[in-house]
């Protein structure tokens, strides 16, 4: 009889970002805000260009699989015990597999373990999958906002 596979979430080695993971997440980024928005003008997300040096304060995380980028995300200390998760995301042929969940997790417990008492992040109200995954790992929403581009903006927290 033959085991049952391993869930592809279980074989995503998540690790910090080093040097030579900057291409793959600023592609992975981009890729799916240009997936989200149909669009993309890159020179509005500078931060990408050099990640080490744009979140230096910040934790950013990894997730590989089968050696390559599938996921990332920033936590950036905040002022008040907070932390913020920003730039979360999954590659496109890598979703509805736990991974997004994975990072979050992560992210969440690396945030505990930092002495971080609350985590924030915020995303378009539009973007379903996103905000549907943020409510499953436990996120509440606090408030909607209009962003910098006229979006509809969701904002949520977990406290840990």
């Amino acid at each position: 009889m033959e085991a049952d596979p391993i869930p592809i979430a279980e074989q995503v080695e998540v690790r910090p970002f080093v040097a030579r993971d900057q291409r793959a997440v600023r592609d992975l980024v981009l890729a799916g805000l240009a997936e989200h928005w149909g669009e993309l003008d890159p020179t509005l997300n500078p931060d990408l260009d050099d990640v080490a040096s744009a979140y230096r304060e910040a934790l950013v995380l990894v997730g590989h699989l089968d050696g390559r980028v599938v996921a990332c995300g920033a936590l950036v200390p905040l002022a008040d015990g907070r932390a913020e998760i920003r730039r979360m995301a999954v590659a496109a042929d890598a979703r509805r597999c736990g991974i997004g969940r994975l990072m979050i997790d992560h992210l969440r417990d690396a945030a505990a373990a930092l002495g971080h008492r609350r985590l924030v992040l915020e995303t378009t109200a539009d973007w379903h999958a996103a905000v549907a995954c943020y409510l499953a790992s436990g996120f509440e929403i606090t408030h909607r906002a209009r962003g910098t581009f006229g979006t509809d903006d969701i904002w949520f927290a977990l406290d840990l």
